[in-house]
């Protein structure tokens, strides 16, 4: 379940992609602030208004999240580990737009099943 108080401001497009990317990989905002050692809301801030980011901070995101810089930018290029195909890729993409919780449950589903045809 998200947490904290939803903003009023849209997003940016830099700050689209970089929400996107945030939560495919599963990262609340607090961690990735973390990882960055800035604070949340500062971090918070990247996703929501226009900021200045020095470009190691901006390759430090990428590194993080999984993506390319020129991905964070919106230029051509795609994720470095592009992940599932097709109808997959298109579930988790929609699967990264339900509430936290539902996120979880599902995550738990499929963890489970995963295992199991693991398992020897």
């Amino acid at each position: 379940m998200p947490r904290g108080r939803p903003s009023n401001k849209p997003r940016t497009e830099f700050g689209r992609r970089v929400y996107d990317a945030r939560t495919v990989k599963g990262f609340s905002q607090a961690q990735v602030a973390e990882a960055l050692g800035v604070t949340q809301a500062s971090y918070g801030a990247w996703e929501r208004v226009p900021v200045a980011l020095r470009p190691e901070q901006v390759e430090k995101l990428a590194d993080i999240l999984g993506v390319s810089v020129s991905h964070l930018f919106g230029e051509a290029s795609t994720r470095r580990n592009s992940g599932p195909r097709g109808k997959a890729r298109q579930l988790f993409e929609q699967l990264s737009q339900l509430p936290r919780s539902q996120q979880n449950h599902a995550l738990a589903v499929l963890e489970a099943f995963v295992e199991k045809k693991a398992a020897p």
